[in-house]
């Protein structure tokens, strides 16, 4: 009887050694398969949204059109227009412009160290938004209006940092307060432009375009804008572990051997042009860059190492879906902002309720 509870003691302790490894391994498998669903969500939204619309085309048949160039299958002239000249241009959009922006989003809120931080943080979007109206108001074409939205956007940034840096001082709180102030002051010029416009034509067009649209996108004004959302999306990827550094006390920032300055310049004028590019392809789009870094810190905490590349999937896979409903939903296509503002507000609701605003 001895030697059998002594060797059913010894027992115990294997079987309680093995509870934390298998609960380790169950946590790790259930994380990769999060990130492949994640990974692979932009890509099945746009393949199953591309052929939503008062046009419906099955799946096998937009497979069969998006590789008919290459495979040499000849598919319906209409066919043909609807996906190549319409909707894949739109759908492009959407999904880099929707996961530039929540991207952006999430740097600025780890930067700052602020959950309600957001692209405009800066008087990014704002100062964008300024430059094409003014464009808008000369009656220029979609390039100039993409240019002058995305140098006012850059201006917006300079004079940012112009001010949080004087005498030296560009501590974060600094920067956002400055943002604040230039973000007010390029709303007013915006408002000023829109009391000047003609209320017969040209107020119309600024303030449709002011609500968000990728009714006009096409593979040309795409070539002038994705490469910057592209190259914004890719420097905040590779500098998302040092985002997690940024979102300590700059004294120990510097003490793990980070150049605080130099990072967040890096961070700004990454999440600045790619902001400013989204905004001069589609216009003002709110709510993304808020809400989808929640929606992944929700998932994955507060490891922007894994937040970061969570954003780039679910920003584009709910911007598509967005944009899909925006012309698929009514006759007329309702803009996209609204839409939005639709989604974002009530999330916002539950999640304030259910943390009770102490953290969000």
């Amino acid at each position: 009887m001895t030697c059998i509870k002594s060797s059913t003691q010894r027992a115990k302790p294997r079987s309680s050694e093995t509870q934390p490894t298998d609960a380790a391994g169950s946590k790790v498998r259930r994380v990769r398969a999060l990130d492949a669903i994640i990974a692979l969500a932009p890509f099945v939204t746009a393949l199953v949204c591309i052929g939503i619309g008062r046009y419906s085309i099955g799946i096998i048949e937009t497979l069969e059109a998006l590789f008919s160039p290459l495979s040499g299958l000849e598919i319906p002239p209409i066919t043909e227009s609807v996906i190549f000249s319409i909707r894949l241009p739109r759908i492009l959009l959407a999904l880099l412009g929707g996961s530039g922006l929540s991207v952006a989003g999430a740097s600025f809120q780890a930067l700052f160290s602020n959950p309600l931080a957001t692209p405009d943080t800066l008087g990014v979007a704002t100062g964008a938004s300024f430059g094409a109206a003014i464009a808008l108001l000369f009656h220029a074409d979609m390039f100039i209006v993409q240019m002058s939205a995305m140098g006012c956007g850059f201006i917006a940034l300079l004079i940012t940092t112009a001010i949080s840096g004087r005498k030296g001082n560009n501590s974060a709180v600094m920067v956002v307060l400055a943002g604040i102030v230039v973000s007010a002051l390029f709303q007013a010029f915006l408002s000023l432009v829109q009391y000047l416009a003609n209320p017969e034509d040209t107020l119309p067009t600024i303030t449709y375009w002011l609500l968000g649209s990728m009714a006009k996108a096409n593979f040309k004004s795409l070539a002038r804008g994705l490469p910057f959302i592209a190259a914004g999306i890719s420097i905040l990827f590779l500098l998302r572990w040092r985002l997690n550094i940024l979102s300590l006390q700059e004294d120990e920032a510097k003490s793990l051997g980070i150049n605080v300055k130099n990072t967040r310049l890096a961070v700004m004028l990454a999440s600045t042009m790619v902001t400013a590019a989204g905004i001069s392809l589609c216009g003002q789009v709110g709510w993304i860059g808020l809400l989808v870094p929640h929606m992944s810190r929700m998932l994955y905490g507060g490891n922007n190492r894994r937040v970061i590349p969570s954003c780039i999937g679910l920003g584009g896979a709910m911007m598509v879906i967005i944009d899909t409903v925006a012309r698929s939903a009514t006759a007329a296509e309702i803009p996209v902002s609204v839409l939005t503002a639709i989604v974002g507000a009530p999330f916002f609701i539950l999640l304030l309720r259910k943390t009770g605003g102490a953290k969000l």
